[in-house]
């Protein structure tokens, strides 16, 4: 039997979507190079092994062993996509998605040598790749390339703060001219959390950070910003220029959960009322945090992307409604994974059915939704200037 609502089953299962935040495939030889769980957990190590007990792990593995071909258990999903030619294997994965346009977070820890180039990504949709500047990445190289350049003369603290300060602000002011980026990203709640301190960093608090900075680099030979006033100090360089070129800023708010909630950024976000702020990844568990944020700064908007697949339909179908409760439907994006789009096509539709069923929304206004949450809201904030290719999927019958 066909869907109750039937324009509404069209737009939600074949509507164009623009990832509003992704990362990179990798390359083919490293196709194997990180435990596949990662698709369905945000665990790490040995926590990885219960993934494949979880509600999201079983739909995913229906999902994905009718996609494939494959047996339908997680080990024959598994040992099916490593069958797979690699090229056959991603447009299997890409076809089905009706996504349009990709924004690449290209600057992930530990896997950028082993992904793809963006543009390598235009052969599955029909408007080329965007980046988004990872704003600690880009630091972290620049000290690094500065201590490389001064190895066998220590510079001054005034010398190397000044030298990094304008190193780092000339990269975010020419990745601000750059029409391949259209938007930043912070990673502060990994690292120091999200309440971001909106006043000054003294020289002497900065100087210290860096230097705790470069002696990490001649211990590891490597450098990651974990130091909060440095962080805090970078991230609000980057507000201002973001604010100035209105481009986006993207923020996580993963891992430390007590500094994760976005309320955590109400000072920053009054102190830059002319950036755009995107709170990543639903801002979940605190979705209702973040959907107050949208309905009460014009500057925040909240993807609502990841939930997708790391969580069960019903637990989808909740953060939807919880998003949906405050966030101003014209301030919602969509993002994640490639099996994702599936699921979040599914969970729209189900909620927003729910809705136009009990007459708190008609099927007119529900369509509308669908169309600013997958692609019209991303379109506009990040200023892509494209036309919806309407027509890459078919709708559900």
């Amino acid at each position: 039997m066909g869907p109750m609502y039937r324009e509404l089953a069209k737009t939600a299962f074949g509507y164009p979507i623009i990832d509003n935040h992704a990362h990179p495939f990798l390359k083919s030889e490293h196709r194997d190079a990180i435990r596949y769980e990662v698709l369905i957990s945000e665990a790490h190590g040995d926590a990885l092994d219960d993934a494949v007990h979880t509600l999201a792990c079983l739909r995913a593995t229906a999902q994905l062993s009718k996609l494939l071909g494959s047996d339908p258990t997680w080990e024959g999903v598994n040992k099916k996509r490593l069958e797979l030619d690699y090229a056959e294997l991603c447009k299997l994965c890409m076809e089905p998605t009706g996504i349009q346009c990709i924004l690449f977070d290209d600057g992930l820890g530990g896997i950028a040598e082993m992904a793809e180039d963006l543009n390598w990504h235009d052969q599955y949709t029909k408007s080329p790749s965007k980046r988004i500047v990872r704003l600690e990445v880009e630091g972290q190289n620049i000290l690094q390339n500065i201590l490389i350049a001064n190895d066998n003369s220590p510079l001054s603290m005034g010398i190397l703060c000044d030298t990094f300060l304008k190193d780092f602000t000339a990269c975010m002011n020419d990745a601000a001219k750059d029409e391949l980026v259209v938007g930043y990203k912070s990673v502060a709640c990994y690292r120091t959390g999200l309440d971001v301190d909106p006043a000054p960093c003294s020289a002497d608090e900065l100087y210290q950070c860096l230097t705790a900075a470069s002696e990490e680099f001649k211990e590891k030979g490597s450098i990651r910003f974990q130091h909060k006033a440095l962080n805090d100090h970078l991230v609000k360089i980057v507000l201002d220029i973001a604010g100035k070129c209105k481009k986006p800023s993207l923020g996580d708010n993963d891992i430390a959960l007590t500094k994760s909630s976005p309320a955590h950024m109400q000072p920053i976000i009054k102190a830059f009322p002319e950036t755009i702020f995107v709170l990543l990844h639903s801002s979940y568990p605190y979705t209702r945090d973040a959907g107050y944020l949208t309905s009460v700064y014009k500057n925040v908007y909240l993807d609502f992307g990841e939930i997708f697949p790391f969580i069960s339909a019903d637990g989808q179908r909740t953060v939807i409604r919880e998003v949906l409760e405050l966030a101003p439907t014209n301030k919602i994006l969509w993002s994640s994974s490639i099996l994702a789009t599936t699921q979040a096509r599914e969970a729209m539709y189900e909620v927003l059915a729910d809705f136009v069923g009990r007459q708190d929304l008609t099927e007119d206004q529900a369509v509308s939704i669908v169309k600013m949450a997958f692609f019209e809201n991303a379109n506009r904030i990040y200023m892509l200037g494209l036309q919806p290719n309407v027509g890459i999927l078919s709708p559900q019958s």
